[in-house]
This record gives structure tokens, sequence and C-alpha cells, in this order.
């Protein structure tokens, strides 16, 4: 089956994480993702670690599969007008820098939409177009602190932690393939584009939408839980005798079930605890019993017993156990693409994909080594012969 954005194009101009995230998820949708990079160096991830054996950069690896390396020094006057030239023949322009630098580069929304008026051009940057932080740098654990997110992770009493994961640079990304969706659609009723401002700060307010309501409801700041739930008991991890972590979310159906699995006669004989008003009211007695009895078992026999009573739990895995847990390799999850110099690489698929169950899944694309695609994309694109891209390769432009 044709993927769903074949036959657009998204010129990339976003570079790290977050942007690169979203052209990455596009260009998997079917989407040519033409990726432009500073000649010599490229997107600076391409040196973060971890290295690959052959020098190359998994960070990079994971958020630029499928796409086009086209090198443009963008300091240069002919260099803009090459990217003004790819961006004439754009559906979609994504950029990460910060406000009014595409601006001074002739590359700004106003100058390429007077030449393609259909153009969808999303800026993602830190703190969005306005506002009086607009021009401050963004970073993940930046966002994580002054969005609230830290302050919420961590055990009750505590220091604040930060996310397992880049959080904040992720559920940014989505965002950005969000806007760059919904410009695509409203384009196909007004024949127009648009430029879409996703401030990444914006981004992490706007995943406080729960936590707001407890403010909002009873003017409470929030406090850190750890594992456990403000409004619902019981949701939390156990630890379990043979030294695993085990998590029951569970409502009030799940209670007596739950009861009955651990042995708890007088917590499921008790009627203040029926209804999870009552629980939480006594949530001390309830976690206090809940984490003996649990302490008792082993980890899996008890998952087994729960899963059978109809008990919402989960393993607490670790990265390695989840890659490899037999439902996710049903899935196709976990893929590999081959890489010139680095072989066979694993890695984590985009998880959209049709409903048909005997649909094949796409093969997996390498990410561009830097530059591969350069003279490729500028013959085809802009009908530049290959002396003026000899001379384009003398004067450093590309």
């Amino acid at each position: 089956m044709t993927p769903p954005l074949t036959g657009l194009t998204v010129l990339d101009f976003s570079r790290v994480l977050a942007a690169p995230w979203a052209t990455q998820v596009l260009a998997e949708l079917g989407a040519t993702v033409v990726k432009i990079e500073r000649p010599g160096t490229g997107d600076e991830t391409r040196g973060f670690e971890p290295q690959m054996p052959q020098g190359e950069s998994a960070y990079f690896f994971a958020f630029n599969r499928g796409k086009q390396s086209v090198t443009l020094n963008l300091k240069t006057s002919r260099g803009q007008e090459l990217a003004r030239g790819l961006a004439r023949q754009a559906d979609v322009v994504v950029e990460n820098f910060l406000p009014g630098i595409m601006d001074r580069l002739g590359l700004g929304y106003d100058r390429l939409c007077a030449d393609n008026p259909g153009l969808v051009y999303v800026s993602t940057t830190g703190f969005g177009q306005s506002g009086p932080d607009r021009d401050r740098k963004g970073y993940d654990t930046i966002f994580q602190a002054l969005s609230g997110v830290m302050a919420m992770t961590g055990a009750p009493g505590g220091p604040p932690a930060k996310a397992g994961i880049p959080v904040a640079d992720l559920s940014s990304g989505l965002w950005v393939a969000v806007a760059v969706l919904s410009g695509l659609v409203g384009r196909g009723v007004t024949g127009r584009g648009r430029h879409v401002d996703v401030s990444m700060m914006d981004a992490q307010i706007s995943l406080q939408a729960l936590n707001a309501t407890r403010l909002f409801a009873l003017g409470e700041d929030p406090v850190r839980t750890g594992t456990e739930h403000p409004g619902r008991v019981p949701s939390a991890a156990f630890q379990t005798a043979d030294g695993g972590w085990l998590h029951i979310s569970g409502s009030d159906q799940h209670w007596q079930p739950l009861c009955a699995v651990l042995g708890l006669v007088d917590l499921a004989g008790d009627p203040a605890l029926a209804a999870n008003r009552g629980r939480v009211a006594a949530r001390a007695r309830v976690m206090t019993a809940l984490t003996r009895a649990v302490a008792t078992r082993d980890r899996d026999p008890l998952i087994a017993e729960l899963l059978a009573a109809d008990v919402p739990v989960g393993a607490v895995r670790t990265v390695r156990e989840a890659l490899a847990d037999p439902h996710t390799v049903a899935r196709g999850m976990v893929a590999s693409f081959d890489h010139p110099t680095e072989g066979t690489v694993p890695a984590v698929r985009t998880p959209l994909r049709d409903a048909d169950p005997g649909a094949e899944l796409p093969p997996l694309v390498a990410p561009p080594l830097l530059g591969a695609d350069t003279d490729a994309v500028l013959g085809a694109r802009l009908g530049l012969a290959e002396d003026e891209l000899a001379a384009l390769h003398a004067e450093g432009v590309i």
C-alpha cells in the first residue's frame, strides 16, 4: 500500500532532536524529506554519543532515517539562493533556528511564501515567536524544569528528577508533526499554506493539563508522588520477593479481585474501601498492606495471577526487556536498516501502520551520509549541470 504522504516534499532545516524526530516520522509516512546541513560538519548530532563502531552517531541515526542530505552554506548568498529554489518546489519547510535568523538568511516565511503560496512553514523554537523569552535558547531538561515536569518527577520528599527519556524534545517533535499535517489539511481547503509557531515550552505546559486540574479545582499545587497516583489507590509500583518490580493500577471493579489474589481478607471486607474515595482517604493503610503482601510473592507468577483475575498490572521492565518482549517483537517495533559504513543497524520503528494485519511493514531506510544527496537533489530539482556543481563544491557553497 502506498504510504499516505507519498508525493509530498519536506525541506528540513532543523537539527538535533525535536524537529528532526518529526521529519523522520514524516519520511517514514512517505514524504520526501530533504535535510539541509552545513558543509563539513552537518547536524551537530552527527558527533554525539553514543558512537557506532565505524564512527557514525547512533544518536543521529535515531532521528534521521529515510532522509536525503544536502549540504548548503546558508551564510553565502548562493547557498541561500539554492535553498530558495528548493523551497519553491517544497510542500513543507521545517526549521528550528531562533526567531529572526531565517529572515536574516532570506529564508523566512514571508520571503518563501511570496514564491510558493501553498507552503506550510513550521518554526520550532524553545519559547515561540513571541513573548519575553522568545530569544532564549532551549534544552530538554531546562524545559522539564521550567514547565513543572521535573518538580512532579521523583519520590515524595526526595529531590526533583528528570524523566528517563527526553520527554520535552520528543513530545515537542510530535507537535511539529501535528503542525505539518494540520497545515497540509488546511491547504487542501483554502489552497494556501501557513506559518505555524511551535513553542517547545508551550508543548510542555500543555502536558500539565491533568496536573493543572488539581490546581484549578482545589487550589492545590501538585507535588511528587513517585509511582503513586494522586487521585487513585491503588496505582503504584511494588517490589516483589525476587527483587523485581511490578506496577498495579486498579479501579473499583479491580479491588475485590486484587484483594483475593493477595489474600487481603480484612481489606476486602471493609466497606469503607470499596470505592476509590475511601481508599484514597486510607492511602497509608492500603499501601502498607499491599506492599507487604506483594513483597511475599515472586514477580512473574504474581503478574500471571493478577492478569487472570483481570487486574491491570505490568512488570517494571528494563529497556532491554521491553524491546525483547514477545508482543514488541510480534508488532515489529524493532527492525533494522542497512548502512553503507555501519552495516546492519537495529532501530525502533515509527509506531504507525495500516490496520490490515496482512499488510507488510515498510522497510527502514538508513540515515544519509553527510551531503550524500547534494549533487543528485540539486541536479534533479534545480537543473544544475555537473560543471556548475563542481564550481559550487570548489567555492564551499555545497
